[in-house]
């Protein structure tokens, strides 16, 4: 039987895969397509960023690499304060607090993600 930690460990490698996979495709498009030739025209102009924001496998992207991201992050963060051997109830509260900067910064990016597509999309 698996424990607790050991799944969110899990996890943390799975999130840490998912960046790498996601960060690397975002790095292609931004800044490899014109080297190969993917891409016409700049990448950073308005209108090639609002074209971007138009397709839902972007935001969708966006969105998964937002959460994929954070969580590494938090979780990485929260075993690094763990570390300095807190007591029991300082690491409950640190959980709890980590958590919920972290779903209040995911609300707030996918929002902002979701709000351009659906306001490009016309929605």
């Amino acid at each position: 039987m698996r424990t607790r930690e050991s799944t969110l460990w899990t996890w943390h490698l799975v999130a840490g895969a998912v960046i790498l996979v996601l960060l690397g495709i975002h790095m292609f498009i931004m800044h490899l397509a014109d080297f190969f030739g993917t891409v016409q025209g700049d990448v950073l102009e308005f209108s090639s960023v609002m074209e971007r924001s138009l397709d839902a496998t972007f935001a969708v992207m966006y969105v998964v690499l937002l959460a994929a991201a954070l969580y590494h992050g938090l979780y990485g963060l929260r075993n690094i304060i763990f570390e300095l051997s807190i007591s029991e109830r300082a690491e409950r509260v640190i959980s709890v607090l980590l958590v919920l900067a972290g779903v209040a910064l995911f609300l707030v990016g996918a929002y902002g993600t979701l709000a351009v597509h659906s306001a490009q999309a016309g929605v």
